[in-house]
This record gives structure tokens, C-alpha cells and sequence, in this order.
């Protein structure tokens, strides 16, 4: 403003020092020359020195006069935008406190600075989803959802955004229905999002819907949403999950159909056999499956197939004690092949060697059902005493597991 006026005050100078210099200049005239102004009977006449004069002080007030015009026009313009940008760095202001407050567990005191100030931020949308998130920890879920809200009508192109800030706040609030059906619309917004099929898979886990979460397991492969050695893991879970769910409805063919379309790699994961076997085995078809589990059980030695192997109810029993009693060949002293070899037998009537086998597994490694079966097998003989003291050694060595498990879990807390 002081510039404008010296450069006002300098030019007025300049201009009346030069007319004075014309006018000295013309003072050796006879006429130093004069200007006549005739409208209509109205006539005025001045020298030329005065005209030129009142010329240039017309000018800078004329000037003046509408510059200052065109500032009190645009006064009310920048008055609004001053407004503006007063409300806009106190929403900053408000936004930084916000989040601070909400970092700190400060729920309430951060949802209501935020709230005040989003609508003057630049930045409504993080004003409103972190109000959002603190409403959330406070339990106030009606605000929630109407801060959301908001957030949507202020931001209509953050879809995304808003959707998942909106499905994480219901999986920390186990609100999984609400969660899977705000991830299922993203998902068929955006299919390839990272954050929308990791959401969605977690969710899809906690309702336990396996088949949704295979389903996605080549976008989270593909898309690079987890490594690789997560995806294999979760491939395996859900697939033994899928066996499970499948055994529970007691159908063979699903289950079988299932086991088709199980990758190779997966098949080959250890455990993954022995669920597939336990699922036929609990669906009542074993006998389909004895075949199978004698060719995985001679390829790779397993106790947990082994343990399978003699819970089929097999149509030729004395086949299964015949494969049992070779690998005897190849494991003698392993007491679980034993004790099975001495159930198989007993299922065969055959007692008397079943007693011996079972005996020799105690005396390698004492089980509960070995020393169940062996007084089964001795109560049958009329020897009741015997039997007697079979079960009761079976009954401390179970208290005894048990005692050991609390104590373990006692020990870990």
C-alpha cells in the first residue's frame, strides 16, 4: 500500500514539474496558448499550462476513484476467502489434534474436534473415517455408521476407501455378516484389490466359509496379496477344512470329489492324506479307501495312518493282518504296529495271538487302548482279576496324561 502511494505521489510530481517546465518554457510567446471549451451558451477558457494541469489531477482521481470502487466490489470476495482460509488451517489444526487424540486412546475428544472442522478441511474424508474409527472404539456405533455416512456424501469417488475403513471397523467389532457383504460389493467393484481379498479372506475364515476362501485362493496367489508360503499353508487349511466339513455330512462321494480336486502339492503335505482317509473312514467307507492308505503307508511310514490302517473295517480281514504282519518284517519293535496287529486279531477271533502282540506293545510303550483291549481279551477268557488290572493301569495312565497336560498348560500361563 505505502508503495502505491509513493509511486502515486511520485508521478503526480513529475507531472506537474513538466507542465510548469512547458509553461516557463512558453513564456517567450507573445500567447503562451490557451484552451476554449464551448458547450452549447456554456463556454470556458483556461491556459494551456492550467488545462494540462487539471488534465493529469483528473486522471490519478479518476483513477483512484475507480480502483477504490473495484476494491469495495471484490471486498466482500476476499472477506470470504480470507473466511476460508482461516476455517481451513484451523480444520489442519483440528485434523493433527485429531489424530494425535485418537493415537493416544482420546475417543471422544478426537471425534468431536474432527467432526467440527470437516466440513471447512480439504480433507473431509480422513476428518470423517478416523471420527469413525474413534466412535467405533468407544462402542458408539450409531455414530459410526452416520459419520460413514457423511464420509460417503462428502468423497463420492472413495468408494474403496470408505468400504474398507468400513469393513475393518466391523471385523474389530466381530460384525463378520456386515464385513462380508461391504467386501463382497468392493470385491465386484474392484476384483484385483489387494486390501478387499485380504479383508475378504480373513472374513471369509472367521464364518468359516472354506469354499469362499478357496474360491479366492488364485487372486491372493496371483495378485501377490500374500507370499507364497501363505498361500501354500492356507491352500492346506482350507482343503482339510473342506475334507472335514464334507466328512460331517457323512457323504463319500463329496468327499472323494473334493480329494480330486485337490492340488498334487497340497496332497502331498504331510497330514493332508491322513484327513482325507479319517474323512472315507468316518463316512463309512473305509474298505474303499484300504487300498490306497496300504500303498501311502508302505511308501512313507506314519503312525497317524497306521493308526487309520487298523481302524478300517476291512471286508478281508485276514488281508489286512497279512499286510500288517509284513511290515512287522521291516518294524519290529515299533509298539503302535503291535498293538494294531493285536486289535486286527481280535476283530479275527483270534485271541490268543492277540494277546501276545498286545502284550509285547505294553511292554514296548504302554498305551490306554492297548491295555483296554488286552483286558477286553482277558475278561472274554474268564480271567477277571487280570482283566481287572488291565483296565486299571489303562485308567492311571490316562490320569496320568491328564495330569500332565494341566500341568503344562498350568506351567505356560
Amino acid at each position: 500500500m505505502m508503495k502505491n502511494l509513493l509511486y502515486f505521489l511520485g508521478t503526480l510530481c513529475l507531472a506537474i514539474a513538466a507542465a510548469f517546465l512547458v509553461h516557463h518554457s512558453l513564456q517567450g510567446y507573445d500567447t503562451p496558448g490557451y484552451v476554449l471549451i464551448g458547450i452549447g451558451h456554456w463556454s470556458m477558457e483556461t491556459s494551456l499550462v492550467a488545462f494540462a494541469v487539471s488534465l493529469v489531477i483528473a486522471f490519478y482521481v479518476l483513477y483512484f476513484f475507480f480502483r477504490f470502487l473495484g476494491w469495495l466490489i471484490r471486498l466482500p470476495g476476499h472477506l470470504r476467502a480470507r473466511g476460508k482460509s482461516v476455517k481451513f488451517n484451523r480444520s489442519q489444526q483440528a485434523l493433527i489434534a485429531g489424530l494425535v487424540d485418537s493415537a493416544e486412546g482420546n475417543w471422544e475428544k478426537a471425534e468431536k474436534i474432527l467432526i467440527k472442522h470437516a466440513s471447512h478441511s480439504g480433507a473431509p474424508l480422513i476428518h470423517y473415517l478416523t471420527a469413525a474409527k474413534a466412535a467405533q472404539s468407544r462402542g458408539a456405533f450409531d455414530k459410526r455408521d452416520e459419520y460413514l455416512q457423511k464420509a460417503s456424501a462428502q468423497a463420492p469417488g472413495s468408494d474403496v476407501a470408505i468400504g474398507l475403513t468400513q469393513a475393518e471397523l466391523h471385523l474389530s467389532g466381530n460384525q463378520f455378516e456386515q464385513a462380508l457383504e461391504t467386501l463382497t460389493k468392493l470385491h465386484s467393484i474392484d476384483p484385483s484389490h489387494a486390501s478387499v481379498l485380504k479383508l475378504l479372506h480373513q472374513t471369509y475364515r472367521h464364518v468359516g466359509d472354506w469354499e469362499g476362501v478357496r474360491k479366492l485362493l488364485p487372486s491372493l496367489h496371483n495378485h501377490k496379496v500374500l507370499m507364497e508360503a501363505e498361500v501354500k499353508l492356507l491352500e492346506t487349511e482350507t482343503f482339510s477344512r473342506l475334507l472335514k466339513q464334507a466328512a460331517e455330512k457323512g457323504s463319500a462321494e463329496e468327499i472323494r470329489q473334493l480329494w480330486s480336486e485337490v492340488p498334487d502339492h497340497i496332497k502331498k503335505m504331510h497330514g493332508m492324506p491322513a484327513i482325507f482317509f479319517a474323512a472315507m473312514i468316518d463316512a463309512g467307507s473305509g474298505a474303499d479307501i484300504l487300498e490306497d492308505l496300504i500303498d501311502v503307508l508302505s511308501a512313507n511310514w506314519d503312525e497317524t495312518l497306521l493308526v487309520l490302517f487298523g481302524s478300517v473295517e476291512a471286508k478281508d480281514v485276514s488281508r489286512q493282518l497279512e499286510i500288517a504282519e509284513r511290515w512287522l518284517d521291516a518294524h519290529q519293535d515299533d509298539a503302535l504296529l503291535l498293538s494294531v496287529l493285536g486289535k486286527l486279531n481280535l476283530s479275527s477271533k483270534n485271541l490268543e495271538k492277540a494277546e501276545v502282540y498286545l502284550s509285547q506293545s505294553i511292554s514296548m510303550e504302554p498305551t490306554v487302548e492297548a491295555y483296554q483291549l488286552l483286558g477286553d481279551i482277558l475278561f472274554t477268557q474268564g480271567d477277571k482279576d487280570k482283566a481287572c488290572e488291565c483296565y486299571k493301569a489303562g485308567l492311571e495312565l490316562s490320569s496320568s496324561a491328564i495330569v500332565k497336560r494341566i500341568d503344562t498348560i498350568t506351567d505356560t500361563d
